[in-house]
């Protein structure tokens, strides 16, 4: 618990001037350095014809953001497919096949991650830092330019004094807040990490792989083959971001991606450092301080239960598992330099973040250690990805507001503007979305042995296939490997997720939010919900738990709860 507790006060102290620093970039306040950015900010508008000092109204933020990642879609979906012919490719990897392709990069586009390559072996040096990095750098910071679109919304717009009711709101300019949130706030944190990393000993080079000479060389190995690279900035970038795609297959469990305890700490202090902020970033944009003490207070609360019930599980022996720590944990998946209590609090930060990074695999987690990085996944918006898990936990918010309203024989309304029956079907549609597709597409894999590939039988069967799946619409992108998802089946049926967990769960909420802004608001009074206060907090929490419940108890009682207890019957992993 100590480390658990260290890594939680390290990374709010952290985010809090960070929030306030993300605050300022997105009301285009003057900042310290103001000079340097606008030099560089400057000629990027004037080449993409773009005036900075004009707003958008919803649609226009929309079709802004939809076109943007167009146009990344198709230039990433060709240079891997023709990165065999390009430059920067030391060790002569050749191109990826179309499915494989369109499946990488509709996951690094949709701020997902998830790999069914390895990166060291398919991907070439151009690929990695053009490609990759690139959407790691830029999905993150378009996600919380939508968050930032939907929070101006919610408070009626940044014309809300002049705009009469009905009348189209500005909530920004996309293509400012992109760049201004990734010159100024993102790229100099990652610059900053990458360097704490270099120094613990991640490589950064452009050397092709290096040479080794084992310490069995006389049995007949001469020579090992290491691959290196520019390492130290991806994984900066990957685990600031809400990224988790590692330049290694085994991501940040291979002794070289994160090479000493201090590098893990840095990590995992990353891996919730900018969704805090942005969470702390509500009160100074949007003038509610009190309701951005209410969404953090929540989203703490369940992210301390969710750490500390891995931690308890994790920790509980396995009577399955290959070796076994000093204390009767099970070392089985787990860097053994780290040991289990760091493992758990690193699988439940990584897909409490939907940032889905590794430093153990979770395919080799106790049953309800792995039950809690599902519920995490499920849940989409105890820290969330950056922007996205905001924007998700906005949607409880609506719906717990719903709810306390039909409990108390009043319209719903969030600051004082009314939920209607439009913005009432378009969360109906949100909330059935996520079970349609996970059980659809999970239901249909399990029925098909032939195209599921899963490594065990059983039990552990689904929960290896629903976490795929799971993680996909989550854009978390972890996985229980050992699950053989490098199939045309696998490519595509998780891009249908991927796109479905990114688009819909930002575009829907903005349109819902842009609803709310042009409905005249109601005067405070005694019989107004107050939606920032411990009562109305406990009632969310109460909403989300019960919503996951309904919809997924099932399946996770077929899955690792099953498995659980199993392990307790038999003795052995069914």
């Amino acid at each position: 618990m100590a480390e658990i507790l260290l890594t939680f006060f390290i990374a709010i102290t952290a985010a809090v001037p960070l929030g306030w620093w993300l605050a300022r970039t997105l009301m285009n306040a003057p900042m310290p350095g103001e000079s340097v950015f606008a030099a560089i900010e400057t000629p990027l508008y004037r080449a993409l014809g773009i005036d900075p000092a004009r707003g958008m109204n919803w649609r226009g933020y929309a079709r802004a953001f939809v076109l943007s990642n167009l146009v990344l879609a198709v230039t990433v979906f060709l240079l891997l497919m023709t990165q065999g012919w390009l430059p920067l490719n030391p060790d002569g990897v050749g191109g990826m096949s179309w499915d494989l392709a369109l499946h990488t990069m509709v996951s690094f586009l949709t701020n997902t991650n998830q790999q069914h390559y390895s990166g060291q072996a398919q991907l070439s040096y151009l690929s990695q830092l053009a490609g990759i990095v690139t959407l790691q750098v830029v999905t993150p910071m378009m996600g919380l330019a939508l968050a930032a679109a939907v929070l101006r919304a919610l408070v009626g717009g940044r014309n809300a004094a002049q705009a009469s009711e009905g009348e189209p709101r500005d909530v920004g300019n996309y293509y400012v807040d992109v760049i201004r949130l990734t010159l100024r706030a993102f790229l100099p944190v990652a610059l900053a990490l990458s360097l704490a990393l270099s120094w613990q000993g991640v490589p950064s080079t452009f050397e092709g792989v290096a040479k080794a000479t084992p310490v069995d060389a006389s049995a007949g190995m001469s020579e090992q083959l290491i691959p290196v690279g520019p390492v130290a900035p991806m994984v900066a970038v990957k685990q600031l971001g809400t990224n988790g795609g590692g330049w290694y297959g085994p991501n940040s469990s291979f002794p070289l991606e994160n090479p000493t305890p201090l590098s893990n700490l840095l990590q995992s202090v990353a891996l919730v450092v900018f969704p805090m902020a942005v969470v702390l970033m509500i009160g100074p944009l949007t003038g509610r301080r009190r309701f951005a003490a209410m969404v953090f207070a929540s989203m703490l609360t369940m992210s301390l239960a969710l750490a500390g019930f891995a931690l308890w599980a994790e920790q509980a022996p396995n009577a399955a598992a290959v070796g076994l720590a000093a204390n009767g944990a099970h070392l089985e998946g787990t860097e053994v330099r780290l040991g289990t209590g760091l493992s758990a609090l690193w699988s439940t930060l990584t897909t409490q973040s939907s940032n889905g990074a590794v430093n153990a695999m979770h395919d080799s987690l106790n049953p309800l250690a792995g039950l809690v990085p599902l519920v995490g996944m499920l849940i989409n918006a105890v820290w969330g990805g950056i922007g996205c898990g905001l924007v998700n936990f906005i949607v409880y918010v609506w719906l717990a507001v719903f709810l306390s309203g039909l409990m108390i024989g009043r319209t719903p309304e969030l600051f004082g503007r009314k939920l209607e029956v439009r913005e009432i079907r378009l969360l109906s549609l949100l909330v059935i979305l996520q079970p349609l597709l996970l059980l659809g597409l999970g239901a249909i894999t399990l029925a098909t042995p032939t195209i599921a590939g899963t490594s065990n039988p059983g039990f552990h069967a689904v929960s290896q296939v629903f976490y795929e799946y799971t993680s996909a619409y989550a854009n978390n992108g972890s996985g229980f490997e050992g699950l053989g998802d490098a199939t045309l089946w696998w490519n595509l049926s998780c891009v249908l997720a991927l796109l479905a967990g990114r688009y819909a769960c930002l575009l829907i909420p903005l349109a819902i939010a842009a609803s709310l802004a042009g409905k005249r608001v109601a005067p405070v009074t005694s019989a107004s919900l107050n939606v920032e206060g411990p009562v109305f907090a406990a009632t969310l929490l109460a909403v989300i738990v019960l919503l996951t419940l309904l919809c997924f108890l099932p399946v996770l009682a077929l899955g690792p709860i099953a498995e659980q207890l199993a392990l307790g019957t038999t003795g052995a992993t069914p």
